[in-house]
């Protein structure tokens, strides 16, 4: 029987996926790649708030993650260039997290924690936490399936449809912020963003429609977080970089049956 901790780790991991997958498909559709990574890279700042103010590392993270949202959909919808907007907010606020962080005392040497994810020292609290958010978020998602899909597609076909796209756009915003909060601790700020990404996709290639896309996506994710895990225990590296080199490797093994079909 593998130890307590690595079931717990395992559990985590899963719990994260199956928020993530779906929403990592609404990322590669959308070419919301650069969004995830200013939204990870602002938690930082949450963690320097959290710990600041004795909050809870996941709630000083959540608001952090969702400020940053809002402020780069702002951005983006009053015309700037989208990218220059969000490579922007991205490093300024990694960078004043990091300058945050360095004023409190006790804090560095646990710093790469929240860099890089630990997930092997996850708790039964955290369980908690990852399953709770990842259950909102994936509720989030398939209550609003549909209409996401058709403002994913086509914002004109969405609009003829009643469908606000706007609206939608700002669903997506919440449940990437709250993925954001609820994986900093398995993967860190720096990875996050490669987990909503590579297993969505890996699951491209695989997949004719999207709801198949976005349970390979979970399916994918989870295997990588197993594949990372006995990784990390073999060669001693660490869980969060090694979950992500996984899902890399899935990535270009998920490229071999398209190219045999061309």
């Amino acid at each position: 029987m593998p130890d307590d901790f690595l079931i717990r780790a395992g559990l985590a991991g899963i719990g994260l996926m199956l928020a993530a997958g779906p929403l990592g498909a609404f990322v590669v559709w959308r070419r919301m790649a650069y969004m995830g990574d200013a939204t990870s890279h602002a938690a930082i700042l949450g963690v320097a708030l959290a710990l600041a103010t004795d909050l809870p590392i996941a709630a000083g993270t959540a608001f952090v993650a969702l400020a940053m949202a809002l402020a780069v959909t702002g951005l983006s919808g009053r015309g700037r260039a989208a990218d220059t907007a969000l490579g922007v907010l991205a490093h300024s606020a990694l960078a004043f997290g990091l300058v945050a962080v360095s004023f409190l005392p006790n804090v560095r040497s646990d710093l790469s924690a929240y860099l890089f994810g630990d997930v092997l020292t996850v708790s039964a609290a955290d369980l908690v936490w990852v399953w709770g958010g990842s259950a909102l978020v994936l509720a989030l998602l398939v209550s609003r399936w549909n209409p996401l899909l058709t403002a994913t597609a086509n914002e004109e076909l969405a609009q003829a449809a009643g469908i606000d796209p706007r609206r939608e756009k700002l669903v997506l915003t919440l449940a990437l912020a709250l993925v954001v909060a609820v994986s900093i601790k398995i993967v860190g700020a720096l990875l996050i963003a490669a987990m909503l990404i590579i297993p969505a996709a890996s699951a491209r290639a695989l997949s004719r429609t999207p709801e198949a896309m976005a349970a390979w996506a979970v399916a994918l994710g989870a295997a990588a977080v197993f594949a990372g895990l006995w990784l990390s225990l073999s060669l001693d590296t660490p869980a969060g970089p090694s979950i992500v080199a996984a899902s890399a490797g899935i990535f270009v093994l998920s490229l071999m049956p398209s190219r045999r079909a061309r």
